[in-house]
């Protein structure tokens, strides 16, 4: 009986699994998702579980492009300056001054165990494909944590922690003092000079469609290839498709079969600076709060940074009050700046606002309220069209100034908590049958139907428009009937109400003033019409004109960028403007032997290889591009941060991924992106929308499985 009883047990021990090793788990885990490449390299990602979409989902964007996902975590993890050097040991500071490390991994450890199988699956999902490429040659990153997420928690390009200076930052570590003024000033001239910022949401209701569907113009404006084009999907109620900014696990602008999600910058005032007063006490540092003294938080960080010898270390003091951390000098007081930091949250609301089904749904997932840089425009097959200004909002004491530091000794001055979504802005079905918001103001989304100033606090939002929201609201008032297609061209529409309000003023100087040698050139800008062409000569001069106003022209105080460009059209000096123009019509000549360059000439798409920061050459191919800054007005923007030295123009920020959708029994949907779905010069898909993207041409969507079989070039298993 004795030696029964060992064998069974013997032969139970050895019968018993054994462990699995890292690399079978992660095997076992590919064959529960399928990937297929439609015939332009879309990733169509089938997974049984949301973990196993996402496993494949990152698997998928490390083929299309394993550079900017690594890139996108080297920068959010703080570890840029091994990679770049030591003029980036600040901006790896700014990201510890907000999360360590450890922070990040309790953040990780007291997530939702459904968020930690997400992030498990994120990171499992990269890791795999380092694993199956040996090829591929990380730059830093060879290993992927499932806590790296908690440090890019949504999808914005840069987000919140980007308005935080670097430059204050540096100027407090290296000399405990502030950014001279006159520095900030020309570094928010450099700011202007570049390409706007900004993104473009439109919805439209049924009752002004031909099909009476809600339709919805997702249009961000981010620099080009920051985003890929995806469509995730898994058996337990995952159908997403849109953009993912790449090494996130959801999908960030885009819709599923009933809802759609449009996100624009939002200008709420989400952030504060809190000028604190110090004190100190046998060596240690505490600071004023009302009737207490507290203890000022203190801590070290070593950050390693990159030399021609390897690499270098360099520890920092990190400081931080119940405000925030200490991040610059305000006043000759130490000043903690003040944001959303809510990780876990804010990856939980990214993630479920993917799975939403309706308005109810969506409207509950807007209550986790930790969207703090993004309005919000919304379009679903209900018929609802919706606009959220804003979600993230502190409450504050408004006998305070918050567009400037507070003092943080006032408990007064604290955040009193949050404003709920009912508080905030919001827009539901108004009765004109659509709204827009192109960062600009809440307070004209929906024509008469808008939010009212004085119902809201003014930190609630700032009171500014654009030349693409008055262009917007002068495209869609009084107009009904809408197709996808004309949806489409909208969205394209070639006038730039910028120039409507900056060039008659010039031809009223020249007709008062007369020069002989510009009555050519002026002739030319006196017939135009405004809108910008691949042919138009007219576009060119004032692109160039209006750019030199913003270089050189005089800038009373106190007028932001559309009121600027209104200035110079109106009131500026006559001697000014002709001045200017003579110099626009010099410039051209110097850079390509004649003023007259049709702007198509002039304004180039090219790409020539992978990098993150593209390499421009005026003697290598380029295509003409008929669009415009947004700067302009232009909705279809198109416009460059940098220029590498060359005469022409090349894009490098606007239109990346577009998609017009339509919502109904099924949901159709049409999309272009800016190059293509590959960061791989040698992929098929490298470019291979550009042409339709500058012929205004979008690919459908292939959302429902038999479209994507239709359709489908490649079809495997991650590793295959």
């Amino acid at each position: 009986m004795r030696t029964s009883l060992l064998i069974v047990l013997f032969t139970l021990v050895n019968c018993s699994p054994k462990p699995q090793t890292e690399v079978e788990k992660w095997q076992a885990q590919a064959e529960n998702v399928t990937i297929i490449r439609d015939d332009f390299g879309v990733p169509h990602i089938y997974g049984k579980t949301d973990a196993d979409a996402v496993f494949g989902l990152l698997y998928a964007q490390c083929e299309d492009d394993f550079n900017r996902v690594e890139q996108n975590y080297i920068w959010a993890t703080g570890r840029l300056a091994e990679v770049e050097g030591e003029d980036a040991l600040y901006s790896d500071l700014r990201a510890q001054l907000f999360m360590t490390k450890e922070e990040a991994i309790a953040n990780y450890e007291k997530s939702p165990d459904w968020l930690k199988k997400l992030c498990d699956a994120f990171a499992d999902g990269i890791n795999y494909y380092l694993h199956t490429h040996p090829e591929v040659k990380p730059k830093l990153l060879t290993r992927f944590e499932p806590w790296m997420p908690m440090y890019f928690s949504e999808g914005s390009i840069g987000g919140d922690i980007e308005r935080i200076s670097i430059a204050k930052i540096k100027a407090f570590y290296e000399g405990g003092t502030q950014v001279p003024e006159m520095r900030l000033i020309k570094s928010g001239k450099a700011n202007e000079m570049a390409e706007p910022q900004g993104s473009n949401g439109i919805a439209i209701s049924g009752k002004l469609t031909e099909s009476g569907n809600a339709m919805l113009l997702i249009n961000p404006h981010t620099s080009f290839y920051f985003r890929g084009e995806v469509h995730v999907v898994s058996e337990e109620g995952l159908n997403a498709y849109g953009a993912v900014t790449w090494g996130q696990f959801f999908v960030y602008q885009g819709f599923n079969e009933k809802t759609g999600w449009m996100h624009t910058s939002t200008y709420t005032d989400v952030m504060d600076e809190f000028k604190e007063v110090l004190l100190k006490n046998d060596g240690k540092l505490f600071y004023a709060y009302g009737d207490e003294i507290r203890p000022l938080d203190s801590t070290k960080v070593t950050l390693k940074y990159k030399t021609g010898d390897g690499l270098q270390e360099k520890t920092f003091p990190m400081y931080r009050t119940h405000h925030g951390p200490i991040t610059h000098i305000v006043d000759g007081q130490w000043t903690a700046s003040a944001m959303m930091w809510e990780p876990v949250k804010a990856l939980e609301q990214s993630y479920i606002r993917t799975k939403q089904n309706g308005y109810d749904g969506f409207r509950k997932m807007m209550d986790i309220r930790t969207n703090s840089s993004n309005n919000t425009v919304y379009a679903d097959a209900g018929g609802n069209i919706a606009y959220f200004h804003g979600n993230f909002i502190p409450k504050r004491d408004t006998i305070f100034d918050y567009t400037n530091p507070v003092d943080g000794s006032n408990a007064k001055t604290d955040w009193q908590g949050l404003h709920t979504v009912d508080e905030n802005i919001l827009v539901l079905n108004p009765e004109n049958g659509w709204l827009q918001n192109c960062n600009s103001t809440p307070y004209t989304s929906a024509l008469e139907n808008s939010p009212k100033r004085g119902d809201y606090p003014k930190y609630m939002s700032r009171d500014q428009e654009n030349f693409r929201g008055v262009h917007a609201i002068e495209l869609l008032r009084d107009r009904n009937g809408y197709t996808l297609d004309s949806l489409i061209v909208l969205a394209h529409d070639p006038y730039l109400p910028a120039f409507k309000a900056l060039i008659p003023g010039l031809i009223a100087a020249y007709d008062e003033n007369p020069i002989s040698k510009l009555k050519e050139p002026i002739e030319i800008l006196r017939n135009w019409d405004f809108r910008t062409s691949k042919e138009s000569v007219a576009m060119t001069l004032a692109h160039y004109y209006g750019t030199e106003c913003y270089r050189q022209a005089n800038r009373p105080d106190g007028l932001y960028a559309m009121q600027l460009v209104n200035y110079w059209g109106d009131e500026s000096p006559d001697s000014e403007k002709l001045a200017l123009f003579q110099e626009t019509v010099y410039r051209l000549k110097q850079d390509f032997g004649t003023w007259k360059m049709p702007w198509g000439e002039v304004n180039r798409y090219q790409r020539l290889n992978g990098d993150i920061r593209q390499a421009f050459d005026d003697t290598k191919p380029s295509i003409p591009i008929g669009f415009a800054s947004g700067r302009w007005g232009a909705l279809a923007a198109y416009g460059a941060r940098y220029n590498n030295g060359t005469k022409k123009i090349y894009g490098t920020r606007g239109n990346s991924f577009v998609a017009a959708v339509e919502f109904g029994d099924k949901v159709k949907a049409k999309t272009i992106l800016a190059g293509g779905q590959s960061g791989n010069p040698d992929s098929p898909h490298f470019e291979d929308q550009i042409q339709m993207y500058a012929d205004i041409q979008w690919k459908d969507a292939a959302f429902y499985k038999e479209d994507v079989l239709k359709r489908a070039v490649r079809t495997y298993k991650p590793g295959e």
